[in-house]
């Protein structure tokens, strides 16, 4: 079915993840709160403490920003992602919303031994991930910048517990994952139109089309390219050699879905799965330039 799977057909749940687990999405939280620990790294952290309080902090936050998104879009899922712990009926709305408050609650207090700095920035993210769910989301390409920013602001988050001079560093790495994080946001927002004007969402993709959609992702997609150059003059050639694969993994990903028009087109193009793999293996470049570099 264009759009998304019937509400009504049976869905297959997973048996091993209990629904208070899969609605944080762990691999998702851990992926994040590696990439904290990887920018606290480069910006000239050594491991310890620091680096787990960092971690755990970020593992928590983005659970709980994945529970709130999912209360928020208990409608919308019920059309594109029938099979989530709310649509599914494993976890309820109220249980939800309460499990949420409570993970925002914990994580914004593990940020505190990693630093004031880093403590600001974890409070202030609670904030924006739960306003994004709430009203941010809705709004046209307001809510993809919102979660961009969220998305480069790991990079911040880490770098902070370094001092300023270690935030400069990873300056450049925030930039990028800005950049290709927004044109996913955007391929995302493309793959599910259908479903987000049934249920209300004001999407970009809603309200310019498909079309539009694509086109504004291929441009930030190229930009994200652009900056991938910057970290050379810390890096040297070893660092293009091996952002490179990343780069074009992107670009073609992205590639594949212009001239799409409708959800399903770009959903079959993988685009957005393509791009997140190339900006999974640009974090590998990034970790492996730094592990030359020092």
């Amino acid at each position: 079915m264009v759009g998304g799977s019937n509400p009504s057909t049976p869905v297959l749940v997973d048996p091993v993840l209990p629904g208070y687990l899969a609605i944080l999405r762990p691999a998702n939280a851990l992926v994040s709160g590696l990439v904290a620990v990887l920018a606290f790294l480069i910006a000239g952290g050594v491991p310890g403490p620091v680096a787990a309080w960092l971690f755990l902090a970020v593992v928590l936050l983005t659970g709980a920003g994945n529970t709130v998104n999912d209360y928020y879009d208990a409608a919308i899922d019920a059309v594109n992602r029938p099979e989530r712990p709310i649509p599914s009926g494993r976890v309820t709305t109220r249980a939800a919303a309460r499990y949420a408050g409570g993970l925002f609650l914990a994580g914004c207090l593990a940020a505190l031994p990693a630093g004031p700095m880093p403590a600001v920035i974890a409070t202030v993210n609670a904030a924006l991930l739960w306003g994004y769910a709430a009203r941010l989301k809705r709004t046209p390409l307001v809510g993809h910048l919102a979660v961009a920013y969220l998305a480069a602001s790991l990079f911040v988050f880490g770098g902070s517990a370094a001092g300023l001079d270690g935030l400069g560093r990873v300056l450049p790495l925030a930039l990028i994952t800005l950049l290709g994080t927004v044109a996913r946001e955007l391929l995302k927002a493309a793959e599910d139109v259908e479903g987000d004007r049934r249920g209300g969402a004001r999407t970009f993709s809603v309200r310019f089309g498909v079309g539009w959609t694509v086109r504004l992702a291929l441009v930030l997609a190229l930009a994200g390219i652009a900056a991938s150059v910057l970290p050379y003059a810390a890096w040297g050639f070893p660092y293009l050699a091996l952002i490179t694969p990343a780069d074009l993994l992107i670009l073609g990903g992205v590639l594949r879905a212009v001239g799409c028009t409708t959800g399903h087109c770009v959903r079959a193009s993988r685009a957005s799965t393509l791009l997140k793999a190339g900006m999974y293996l640009a974090l590998l470049a990034f970790a492996a330039a730094a592990l030359i570099a020092y």
